[in-house]
């Protein structure tokens, strides 16, 4: 009888195209670095989406899903091209849910991702450049360019009837693309960009730095940096020294350390970061709760979705390979198709094994377009009685 059973299983599996295997998805993040306060939150969020796909016994014939993760850095180029090479090569990855920060996100992509042919799926890598890059359709992000960032930025400078900045930026290729879409965009519209100048993480004094921005002035000052490092660097000197009360914060700036940091002294400041009021996040939000870690933290429903995007596109696939399933990733992510949202993995996996279309819509209302990044939505908050308090969505 345990013979028969056997066999029995077999044919079934044959039939299915697919055998249960043990998938492994690689979370490359800077679990160490300028963003080490929020990748945490990143990667507990992908790892929910594949609890959620193993526990449903949907995928590929009951196959479970394992995180195997790597530390990016955020900044090390060599080290996250390391990590990434161990995740490929020894830990054997069908997918890479990562990296994070553009420039390490850049190296992996050209370096161990397309020589070996794995798929990748970053939830934060923002560069305008990454839109361009060699990637052999290997390559999306759950997270929108900052060319589109810079559009936003501009948008919410014009609506406070901001007139002047000034800019400090994060000497690296998020930095600097960030620092170029704002100042652009912003001149576009008619506003006036009195510096824009870079600062390098990891110092202990950015006064020579402050002395600068001051110098030129403005209304505000945008800082484009990281909210673990020279970002906050810059932050506390002008505050010391009464350069600047005002900061317009984008995404890498954004994180609930600033709060602790510096309280009620950011009152008045604000900023933006990826995020949407739609079903899904709520939805998302109550599930990131229930599993103990903070789903309103930046990038964290764009990890869940990058995850979830993987392995929907390898039941579209009906394989786990790369080469297989990376063409079906805008399939399952855009219209036409079902909708699909957090807690619905398993439906989701099962319609596209009915041979159902799904559009899946997720945590962040994702809408892959051209080079296969987010079209981009984008929460606006502000510091309120020391606190981070939403104000709109755009």
């Amino acid at each position: 009888m345990k013979k028969f059973l056997t066999a029995t299983a077999s044919v079934a599996l044959l039939s299915s195209g697919a055998f249960a295997e043990d998938i492994k998805i690689g979370v490359i993040l800077g679990f160490t670095g300028p963003l080490e306060s929020i990748t945490p939150h990143m990667g507990a969020s992908a790892e929910l989406a594949m609890k959620e796909v193993t526990d449903s016994g949907k995928l590929l014939g009951g196959s479970t899903v394992t995180s195997v993760r790597g530390d990016s850095t955020c900044v090390d180029a060599a080290a996250a091209q390391a990590a990434g090479e161990r995740l490929v090569t020894t830990d054997k990855v069908n997918a890479i849910m990562g990296a994070d920060c553009s420039g390490v996100t850049g190296a992996i992509l050209a370096n161990v991702a397309v020589p070996n042919g794995i798929a990748m799926i970053s939830p934060s890598a923002t560069s305008p450049g990454l839109s361009t890059a060699e990637d052999g359709g290997l390559f999306f992000r759950t997270a929108p360019s900052d060319a589109r960032q810079g559009e936003v930025v501009t948008s919410i400078l014009k609506d406070r009837g901001i007139g002047s900045i000034a800019i400090s930026y994060t000497n690296n290729d998020y930095g600097k693309g960030l620092a170029e879409s704002i100042q652009s965009n912003f001149e576009a519209g008619g506003g006036k960009v009195t510096i824009s100048a870079a600062h390098e993480d990891g110092k202990a004094d950015y006064s020579a730095e402050v002395g600068a921005l001051a110098s030129a002035g403005g209304d505000l000052l945008v800082v484009a940096g990281y909210v673990d490092q020279g970002g906050a660097g810059i932050i506390q000197g002008a505050l010391d020294s009464g350069a600047f009360s005002t900061f317009m914060l984008p995404d890498g700036m954004y994180g609930t350390v600033l709060e602790e940091k510096f309280g009620a002294s950011l009152n008045g400041s604000f900023g933006d970061v990826p995020g949407t009021d739609s079903p899904g996040n709520a939805t998302f939000q109550e599930l990131a709760k229930a599993a103990g870690f903070d789903g309103s933290s930046s990038f964290a429903p764009e990890s869940y979705d990058a995850a979830a995007l993987i392995m929907l596109a390898m039941q579209a696939a009906n394989s786990s390979k790369s080469a297989d399933f990376a063409g079906k990733v805008m399939d399952v992510a855009n219209a036409p198709g079902e909708q699909i949202f957090p807690g619905e993995l398993a439906k989701g996996l099962e319609l596209i094994a009915a041979g159902t279309d799904i559009d899946y819509v997720g945590a962040s209302a994702v809408e892959l377009i051209g080079p296969g990044e987010s079209a981009g939505n984008y929460r606006e908050y502000e510091f309120k009685d020391g606190k981070i308090t939403t104000v709109g969505y755009r």
